[in-house]
């Protein structure tokens, strides 16, 4: 299945704190939910959260999939970048 990375802009998402965090989780483990009832098969896999923007990876069967769940969560989709190769430290092996 393919993977994305979105790109989500949320001024001061840093600062966001453990509550909400969890209501953030919550929502989008919710419309997930609910996709994957209608047959979606989409999955978030983790973010990352930086000073204004999170960063979340996905694995989904295509980037309208991606931003159906961001519109339906409320999450902003500034960029979805669909990975085509990872790599890591064992790859200079």
């Amino acid at each position: 299945m393919p993977k994305y990375v979105i790109e989500r802009e949320i001024p001061k998402a840093g600062d966001l704190g453990p509550a909400d965090l969890k209501g953030i989780a919550t929502k989008s483990n919710g419309v997930l939910g609910e996709m994957n009832k209608n047959g979606t098969n989409i999955r978030w896999e983790h973010s990352y959260v930086t000073g204004d923007k999170i960063y979340c990876v996905y694995d989904a069967p295509d980037e309208n999939s991606v931003r159906q769940h961001a519109e339906r969560g409320g999450f902003p989709a500034n960029r979805i970048e669909r990975v085509r190769q990872v790599i890591n430290p064992k790859t200079a092996d």
